[in-house]
């Protein structure tokens, strides 16, 4: 006798950066020829090494870093990222429409479990972040996809004519997982007024939007301008990529105080509060670490720049860049084989782990995602780059 298993849980896919991970089982690379690793879109050096010394010092000298907390987060952190997105975005996002999480996927899923359950439908443009599509599939809710078009770009007119009845939300990335495009803001605006008229919510995730390569102080959009932005529109952000706080776990959501009575329900239930010491931090490197991020941001849009230089030497053997921002490149293979089966051969033949574009599409758009790779170049530089793209030149 075996015990029952919830079919929506069965239903959702293994989660991929994990499997991916077993690729590398039994397989030994040599000092001159390491892995080059280029799955999973998270910065794995240290937070900056004056955060980890206030990070010490609120384990010893603050006892909140210790205790529960308020569900909805950090008081002074809400008013202060509440502060930050007025000023990016030109409006007003005030304290009580911010609340703090663990981390953005938690953020994601708070949000949805409160706009949306079993039998109701979301838009979500494909690729997509596959912690999404798992959460949807997790939670009852039908996945409708949207294709994108030119740049990797979606369009509002398209999405239009795949709404229905059931549609409660339309879910956006920008800078985008896993693609690396990055949204004109003529197209958020589209899709606000969509969403809107139609009554539905605008999700979107900015998880990477201090990596955008938009001039500094250009805002992104302008969906928080209007004083009521939050009858439509969502927001969700990331501390991790920002401050190298993965492990800590603290993300946000900008949304209605009535739909974060909501969210707290579900926080409570789950986590009762956000990591105390995690919010603290991303509360000091807000505080000090502007200039530094700065220099972050910098390097990325290096990397960026790495990729779209040296890739004509992949495009001479057939690959195609499909998109490139934030942490990604987005890659079309030229091989007569399915990525899912390229990606694994690749780590025994050229020391290369990267992702399949199968874990990023539905099944009913399967044959477009054999085609494509995601690389994540948040973890290689400049040089590094250059080793990948000679690797992916090698004959297979």
């Amino acid at each position: 006798m075996t015990l029952p298993i919830n079919p929506n849980m069965a239903h959702a896919f293994a989660p991929p950066v994990m499997e991916a991970r077993r690729w590398l089982d039994g397989i030994a690379f040599p000092d001159d020829r390491p892995l080059i690793n280029v799955s999973q879109a998270a910065p794995v050096d240290l937070p900056h090494a004056d955060l980890r010394a206030a990070m010490a010092r609120m384990i010893e000298d603050d006892p909140g870093s210790h205790l529960y907390g308020p569900v909805l987060g950090l008081p002074d952190l809400r008013s202060a990222l509440a502060a930050r997105w007025s000023s990016h975005y030109g409006g007003t996002v005030a304290p009580e429409q911010v609340a703090i999480t663990s981390g953005c996927n938690q953020a994601f899923t708070a949000i949805m479990s409160a706009i949306a359950g079993p039998g109701d439908a979301v838009l979500v443009p494909i690729p997509y972040y596959f912690n999404h599509a798992m959460w949807l599939d997790m939670a009852g809710v039908e996945m409708i996809p949207l294709p994108c078009g030119p740049g990797m770009i979606p369009d509002a007119e398209h999405a239009a004519s795949l709404l229905s009845e059931r549609t409660k939300a339309i879910i956006l990335v920008t800078p985008n997982n896993p693609t690396g495009a990055e949204y004109p803001a003529e197209t958020l605006t589209a899709f606000r007024d969509l969403a809107r008229a139609h009554g539905l919510a605008l999700i979107v995730d900015e998880t990477y939007r201090d990596f955008h390569a938009a001039p500094p102080g250009e805002a992104l959009h302008d969906l928080f301008s209007e004083d009521d932005w939050d009858d439509t529109v969502v927001g969700l952000y990331s501390f991790s990529k920002a401050y190298r706080l993965t492990g800590h776990r603290v993300g946000a959501a900008m949304a209605s105080p009535r739909l974060l009575a909501e969210v707290e329900k579900f926080l409570d239930t789950v986590a009762i509060c956000p990591n105390q010491l995690a919010q603290r931090a991303a509360l000091w490197g807000m505080q000090n670490l502007d200039t530094w991020l700065a220099g972050e941001r910098q390097e990325i849009l290096t990397r960026r720049a790495a990729i779209n230089a040296g890739f004509p030497a992949l495009a001479d053997r057939g690959w195609q860049l499909l998109g490139a921002g934030a942490y990604f490149a987005y890659v079309a293979h030229p091989y007569d084989m399915s990525s899912d089966a390229l990606a694994p051969h690749l780590v025994r033949s050229a020391g290369v782990l990267a992702l399949p574009g199968t874990m990023f599409m539905p099944q009913s758009h399967r044959a477009a995602g054999a085609q494509q790779m995601r690389i994540a170049f948040a973890n290689i530089d400049s040089d590094g780059i250059a080793a990948l793209f000679e690797r992916l030149q090698m004959p297979l």
